[in-house]
Parts: structure tokens; C-alpha cells; sequence
């Protein structure tokens, strides 16, 4: 690790910072992305198959705030694309980390937005132990890679 991997890291956990205290001071609301999602899709976090109809300004936002995470990726993509890894998983490996990621998310009522930066930051008990969980399966799934599997080093 160098210095500029240091910086760009503070950097980027900084923007999420404050990105995330500008959604709660502005529209009220936990920047959970995996929240905004499923409210996007019309579904209820505890009963999956329910669905309930999102009013207007809440469907705007929720489209709006999506758009603007493609939008920040496309753009440092199209714009910084020396500050992105040079190796990426194929686009399977890629769907089905998505779809464990998914399943973790419903499983846990929240994700690592709306534990890890808001409710941490709110000294949530529930959030902070969820935060924890990511943190210790993290770890432990590189471990795994680097020392068990013979994966990436």
C-alpha cells in the first residue's frame, strides 16, 4: 500500500460520508442502496411479495438517487479510468456475487450504505453488529482467497 492508495481511500470514504449526510439532511432519509432499490421495485423489506405503490416524489428520488451512482461510475469509467483496477471478475462471477450480496441484504434488513455509514454514524446497536458481520465475512472470504484456495494472491 502507498500513499496515493491511502489518500484516494480517505478521499472516497470521505465522499461517501458526506454524500450520505446530504441525503439524510436534505430528503430525511438513510442513503441505504439496497433500500432505495427494493422500494424502487415496489416491495416491502419484510414481506418480499408484497407490493405497495411508491408515491411520486418518492419514485423520483429513488430513480434519481440509482442514476446517479450509474451515472459516477460511468463517469470515472469514461474519465478516471487509471484510478479503477486493472483485473476484474468475469460477469458471472460478477451476478452471482450480486445475487449473494442480494439475498445477505434481505436477510439482514439493510445493507453496508445504510448499516455501515448511516447507522454506525447514529451508534445503532443493531447496525453496528451488522457492520461487524460484514467486516469479520470479509476477512474471512480473503483469507480464504489467498491462503485455502489458491485464488488471488
Amino acid at each position: 500500500m502507498n500513499t496515493s492508495t491511502v489518500l484516494l481511500s480517505l478521499a472516497g470514504g470521505t465522499l461517501i460520508g458526506l454524500a450520505a449526510a446530504l441525503v439524510l439532511w436534505t430528503h430525511g432519509r438513510v442513503a441505504g442502496i439496497s433500500g432505495i432499490f427494493s422500494g424502487l421495485l415496489g416491495k416491502v423489506a419484510v414481506s418480499p411479495w408484497a407490493a405497495v405503490a411508491s408515491p411520486p416524489a418518492d419514485l423520483a428520488f429513488r430513480v434519481a438517487f440509482l442514476l446517479g451512482l450509474v451515472a459516477a461510475g460511468l463517469g470515472v469509467t469514461l474519465l478516471l479510468p487509471e484510478l479503477l483496477p486493472t483485473s476484474s471478475p468475469s460477469l458471472g462471477i460478477a451476478a452471482i456475487a450480486g445475487v449473494i450480496v442480494g439475498f445477505g441484504t434481505r436477510m439482514g434488513n439493510g445493507c453496508t450504505s445504510g448499516h455501515g455509514i448511516c447507522g454506525v454514524s447514529r451508534l445503532a446497536p443493531r447496525s453496528i453488529v451488522a457492520t461487524m458481520t460484514f467486516m469479520a465475512t470479509g476477512a474471512i472470504t480473503v483469507f480464504v482467497m489467498r491462503h485455502m484456495s489458491g485464488g488471488a494472491s
